[in-house]
């Protein structure tokens, strides 16, 4: 019995962190109960299981079982949460960004706290892995978690299994909902945006595994799973995503130069890119999508539809229904569908609308608001939404210069976190997104938040490069390269999308990376050592 204890008091956080590794990306985002009244965060079981390693955590901390300091985030982490803690002062009582009520301090605060969640996770990982052999037993269980995500995901595509959306209010509550003909594919995630940035972080490691591993059958078994989880990237129709996807397999190889010969890396790189490529042009609805951008058109889609029909009790999670339909489907007695349009006005099909718009409701709006109340309001797109498409045209026209507006106004700590979409300082937002996570950092903490948060990355590419080039074990070097690349493909993402704060996401990249970065200065270490005793 003693040595059981003893040795779970030693490895009892490899375990956890093993079960995270699973757990976390599969587990769907099933709330628990609000956290603010009336705001789109909810506390989830995720949270719960977080916060009980991390207070297992700092026990060993005390007990001295685990000394922060060997972790080399430790500092940059630190800085930049105290940059957090004094923009969020700073928008309180200085530039008073922050309507001084409860709901609305509670909510920054909220936020800065969930960096911190985060950031714990990357602590969590480093210690769980005690020697190099170890991330041997962790990588067949990220594998399980891509799997168990791609078949989920597949589910939901073609045989109307439910999905669980933060997309809004309303669906954040847990409510089942079932993808339409055009909807993106989320799996267990809250958003096909944030799906799509966590297959970019772990489908690089599994093709660079797939080439360099000696042996055979998870070398097969990594390169199948890699491509079973691209068709899922194609599913989520995530432009900037793929962006860093293909970015990604350019550092990725690029590194292998400094180990392979040129035809081995050049061979299986072109291979590799070629294929993405060809499928991305050819199936799904991705190029159409950066058709929207440059005018162009995929050669076809296959595979969109499903394979059987919806529920009858389904809810449309992004339908083409009209207003008439959808009340079919939610209805109660008192509902009343809107009234069709008058004589004169002009019918959805006349419109014009932006091209990844493929149901336009405001004619409908537009005419249920003259029944009932004689309004009228501007249903007409955007130069930038009918030019771009209206995914581009609310950054461009609203998110993006919000952000701008708000460095303006404290350009070293920003106006603090949350604070970007709202008009009024007292008005409560429900949700927050910039899309772009430079300009939030600018927007919410400033110069000093952005420079902090880059540092954290500054320091995992140069551990893991020296790492790189300090091994010969090919999948240790394999790994390094990929965790250089996706850090990479990541930081690209993070120029259209809020990566960062998407919770699944950030879960992932601080888990996998944690990983890594622990693996890396395992080497590094033992190699400084023999170098101060020559």
């Amino acid at each position: 019995m003693k040595k059981l204890l003893s040795w779970l008091d030693n490895y009892l956080i490899t375990l956890i962190a093993g079960f995270l590794l699973i757990f976390l990306p599969l587990y769907p985002k099933w709330p628990l109960f609000d956290i603010l009244p009336g705001y789109n965060v909810r506390v989830r079981l995720e949270d719960v299981l977080i916060l009980s390693t991390v207070i297992y955590f700092f026990i060993q901390v005390i007990r001295k079982k685990i000394k922060l300091k060997q972790a080399p985030l430790l500092k940059p982490m630190f800085i930049y949460i105290v940059i957090g803690l004094l923009s969020t002062i700073s928008a309180i009582f200085i530039t008073k960004t922050i309507y001084p009520e409860y709901i609305q301090i509670a909510k920054v605060f909220l936020h800065w706290f969930r960096r911190i969640e985060y950031f714990s996770l990357f602590f969590i990982f480093f210690f769980a892995l005690k020697k190099p052999s170890q991330i041997t037993k962790f990588l067949p269980l990220l594998f399980l978690a891509v799997l168990g995500i791609s078949v989920y995901g597949f589910g939901q595509k073609y045989l109307y299994w439910p999905a669980y959306s933060t997309m809004n209010r309303e669906f954040s509550k847990g409510i089942a909902l079932y993808l339409t003909e055009h909807a993106r594919v989320l799996s267990t995630f809250g958003g096909h945006f944030d799906l799509a940035a966590y297959i970019m972080l772990t489908i690089i490691p599994l093709i660079i595994i797939g080439f360099l591993h000696k042996n055979a059958l998870i070398r097969t078994l990594a390169l199948i799973l890699s491509l079973v989880e691209y068709w899922l990237l194609i599913l989520t129709a995530s432009r900037t995503s793929w962006v860093g996807y293909i970015i990604a397999l350019i550092i990725a190889f690029t590194l292998l130069f400094l180990k392979k010969k040129p035809f081995w890396v050049i061979s299986r790189w072109f291979t590799v890119t070629a294929l993405s490529v060809f499928i991305m042009i050819s199936f799904g609805d991705m190029s159409e999508r950066f058709g929207h951008i440059f005018k162009l058109e995929g050669v076809k889609a296959f595979l969109t539809s499903p394979f059987k029909a919806p529920p009858e009790d389904g809810i449309p999670m992004d339908s083409s229904l009209t207003p008439e339909e959808q009340l079919n489907i939610i209805a109660t007695k008192t509902d009343i569908p809107p009234t069709p349009a008058k004589d004169g006005q002009a019918p959805a099909k006349d419109r014009q609308k932006p091209a990844d718009v493929y149901y336009d409701p405001y004619p409908e709006l537009q005419a249920y608001l003259a029944t009932k109340t004689g309004e009228t309001i501007n249903t007409s797109y955007s130069a930038n939404a009918l030019k771009y498409g209206l995914s581009a045209g609310i950054r461009l026209d609203t998110l993006w210069p919000n952000a701008i507006k708000a460095l303006k106004t404290n350009p070293l700590l920003g106006t603090g976190y949350s604070t970007l979409v709202k008009e009024h300082v007292w008005e409560f937002t429900v949700a927050e997104s910039t899309d772009n996570d430079y300009l939030r950092l600018l927007g919410e903490t400033g110069i000093l938040g952005l420079i902090s948060f880059l540092a954290i990355f500054v320091i995992i590419l140069k551990t893991l490069f020296i790492a790189f080039k300090q091994t010969n074990n090919p999948l240790y070097y394999g790994l390094f390269s990929s965790g250089i690349a996706i850090t990479i493909g990541l930081l690209v993402n993070a120029l259209y999308i809020d990566v960062f704060e998407a919770s699944k996401v950030a879960y992932g990249y601080w888990s996998i990376i944690g990983l890594i970065l622990a693996l890396a200065i395992l080497i590094i270490k033992p190699k400084q050592h023999v170098k101060k005793n020559r």
